[in-house]
This record gives structure tokens, C-alpha cells and sequence, in this order.
């Protein structure tokens, strides 16, 4: 079961992402795909195999590890207009080093998740300028097995290596940026570096519920059986997905009437 779960569960999830993006556009798949449907099956079957308390430290540090998921963010958007291989390897480059960063300079519960916050609420101001979006092409249907394979390959690469790697670093690398890489480089390049940034901009958006499920679900690994937390943990990032949801959406509502 746990290895079917590595197997299958992740890519299924990246493929529905996939198919709502191109349904609703970049913005609705980076903001569902910020929702942790990568990270979260990978902090489940580390707490299945390895035990709450290691699971519990492991989701602290993949709150922490959205500052690295940002600066990654930052970088490919800053160099969008570069080129996908470009832009891409300055963003793993930015990552690689602000995971390293991280892992000598460990950040406690308490101070990560403000930490988080306040990177969340400045990372859009620092992508620069914002791309023409331009007309897609064609947007690749032969994509698809691939984003869902390099799903299941993190899955279950993180989950084999958490008992060598330890609960920091599996907590990082559980946030390895598998859905930026994919989703991003095949958005861009089939509908070019607008498309791209603005997935991005969708992602940022959606972390804020993401990192309240990693909270949730550290404090709750110690207080609770391993599902119930996963299930109030999941429950929790859903209230604030969809408050954020709202809260972006409430100034479209409030012109609205000045419109008619």
C-alpha cells in the first residue's frame, strides 16, 4: 500500500493540476498546485515508515523550505525572458544554494512560519516585470506523462532516502520544487514566459494555505494519531486556500456595481 501511495498517488494529483490549469489558465493552476499535493503524500508515507515525531520535524523544515521554493520562484522569473533552460537553471542554482542556506542556519517553528509570511507577502514585488502573456501555440498533449512521472520519481526517491537523509533534510527535499520545474517549464515553453511567470504569481498565492498545513501538521503529529493529523492539517490548508481565494477575489467584487 505505502508503495503504491509513492507510486501513484503523486502523479495523479500533478495530472489533474495539469488538466485544470489548461481548462482555467495559469493563475488556478499555480494556485492549486501550491496546495501541498506533492509534499503532503511525501510527509505521509515518511510518517507512516519513519514515525510521527520524525514526520513532525520533517514538516517543519518543509515550511521552512518555501523560502528556498521563493527564491527559486524569484529567479526563473527574473530570467524568464531569457529562455526556459535559462531561466530554469538560474533557478535551481538559486534554490540549490538557498537550501544549503537553510540547512546550516535552522529556523525553529516559531520563527519559520512568520519567516514564511513575510516571504509569501515580498516575493511578488521582486519578479520584475511581468511578461506579455502570448497565445499558446499548441499547448503539448504528449507533456502529461511526463510531469506525472517526475512526481512519482520524487515521491519516492524522498521517501526511500528519509531514513539516511534525516528528518531536516527529508523535510526539504519533500519540498523540492517538482511542481515549478514541470509545470512551469512545459507552460513556457509552449505558451511562452508570460504564461510561465504568471503560474508562478498563482503559486505564491497558494502557499499561504500551504505553510498553515505544514504548521498544523507538525503540532498535530505530537498530539495526534498520524491520520487525524493529516486530516486536520489537510482541513486547515483548506479553510485558507479558499480564504485566500476570496480575498483576492474581493476586489474584482467590489467593482462591480461601478461597472454597471
Amino acid at each position: 500500500m505505502l508503495f503504491l501511495l509513492k507510486l501513484l498517488l503523486v502523479p495523479t494529483l500533478i495530472a489533474l493540476v495539469t488538466l485544470a490549469g489548461r481548462r482555467w489558465g495559469p493563475a488556478v493552476a499555480g494556485w492549486l498546485s501550491a496546495f501541498p499535493i506533492v509534499a503532503g503524500p511525501i510527509l505521509l508515507a515518511i510518517a507512516l515508515e519513519q514515525g510521527a515525531a520524525f514526520a513532525a520535524v520533517a514538516a517543519a523544515n518543509t515550511l521552512v523550505a518555501v523560502l528556498a521554493i521563493l527564491v527559486f520562484s524569484v529567479a526563473y522569473a527574473r530570467n524568464a525572458r531569457r529562455g526556459m533552460p535559462r531561466a530554469m537553471l538560474a533557478a535551481l542554482l538559486a534554490y540549490a544554494l538557498a537550501v544549503a542556506v537553510l540547512q546550516a542556519v535552522p529556523l525553529p517553528l516559531w520563527a519559520g512560519f512568520p519567516a514564511v509570511l513575510a516571504g509569501l507577502l515580498v516575493a511578488p514585488y521582486l519578479f520584475g516585470p511581468t511578461p506579455e502573456q502570448q497565445p499558446g501555440a499548441g499547448r503539448e498533449a504528449n507533456d502529461l506523462p511526463w510531469r506525472m512521472l517526475a512526481g512519482a520519481i520524487l515521491s519516492l526517491s524522498v521517501t526511500y532516502a528519509a531514513a539516511s537523509l534525516g528528518p531536516r533534510l527529508s523535510g526539504l527535499f519533500a519540498m523540492f520544487p517538482v511542481m515549478s520545474t514541470v509545470l512551469v517549464g512545459f507552460s513556457h515553453r509552449a505558451n511562452g514566459p508570460g504564461f510561465a511567470v504568471a503560474l508562478l504569481r498563482g503559486m505564491i498565492k497558494g502557499y499561504f494555505a500551504f505553510a498553515v498545513f505544514c504548521v498544523a501538521l507538525s503540532l498535530l503529529l505530537g498530539e495526534q494519531a498520524i491520520g487525524t493529523a493529516f486530516l486536520l492539517a489537510t482541513g486547515a490548508a483548506m479553510l485558507v486556500q479558499f480564504a485566500v481565494k476570496w480575498w483576492i477575489g474581493a476586489p474584482q467584487r467590489a467593482s462591480r456595481p461601478n461597472a454597471t
